[in-house]
């Protein structure tokens, strides 16, 4: 499959999202834990893996002819991203409405991101074709 501009650029976004909120969540998990109601080791931890998943989008977005396997590895991962983010709100009884609002709102940004790669994803085949 070849990188489309389109593609490239939503999968770009994807990285830099991961790694500023992951850089974020990593300075300020203590910070923030009282506010959100969530555990500072739950928000470092967080933070902590998004670091590596941002390194490999920009990898992948870097690639002239990346391996459709791995855009489909970061939609779905995405994807189960926003999963546990929902099942986050259900089972923790600590959370604030703040908690609340910010995971509903990091979950909405990882699914919008996750279609547009969806999209950028058939565009570049339907291109490579």
């Amino acid at each position: 499959m070849r990188m489309t501009n389109f593609l490239k650029r939503v999968l770009l976004l994807d990285a830099a999202s991961c790694l500023g909120m992951g850089a974020g969540l990593i300075a300020g998990a203590a910070a923030l834990a009282g506010p959100l109601g969530l555990p500072a080791a739950l928000l470092s931890g967080a933070g902590l893996s998004l670091v590596p998943i941002g390194l490999f989008m920009g990898f992948v977005a870097t690639r002239a002819a990346p391996p459709a396997i791995l855009v489909w590895l970061i939609i779905l991962g995405n994807a189960g991203w926003v999963a546990q983010s929902l099942a986050l709100i259900a089972i923790t009884a600590t959370i604030s409405a703040l908690g609340t609002a910010f995971v509903v709102g990091q979950a909405a940004f990882v699914t919008a991101i996750a279609a547009l790669e969806y999209a950028g994803l058939r565009r570049a085949a339907a291109a490579t074709a």
